[in-house]
């Protein structure tokens, strides 16, 4: 039972340094779609990995199903919201800025 409760704090301490790593992605980046890229990127390994933790560490109850469900959620819709947001700020005219630069 050490072993996977080791196991479970390792995929915590990583899910956590990614959702950091992402935090200070979304203040360093220079424009929308490079910040949306640090945020979307380690929203979806972050959270999979802390949830992971956590089944885990609940053991096989009912909280390991909903916490897996809850994966599985995330799993595909934080992708597609990030895709959805970056294609409307593409159409609303936020250019990226590597367009921005070399158009002046």
């Amino acid at each position: 039972m050490i072993i996977v409760d080791i196991v479970a704090w390792v995929f915590l301490g990583l899910g956590s340094f990614f959702v950091l790593v992402g935090g200070v992605g979304m203040i360093r980046m220079p424009d929308l779609y490079t910040r949306m890229h640090a945020a979307s990127v380690t929203e979806t390994l972050g959270t999979m990995l802390v949830l992971t933790g956590l089944m885990l560490l609940s053991g096989w109850s009912l909280a390991t199903f909903k916490i897996f469900a809850i994966l599985l959620f995330l799993l595909f819709t934080a992708p597609v919201s990030s895709y959805a947001l970056a294609n409307t700020a593409l159409m609303g005219g936020t250019k990226p800025k590597l367009d921005q630069e070399q158009s002046s």
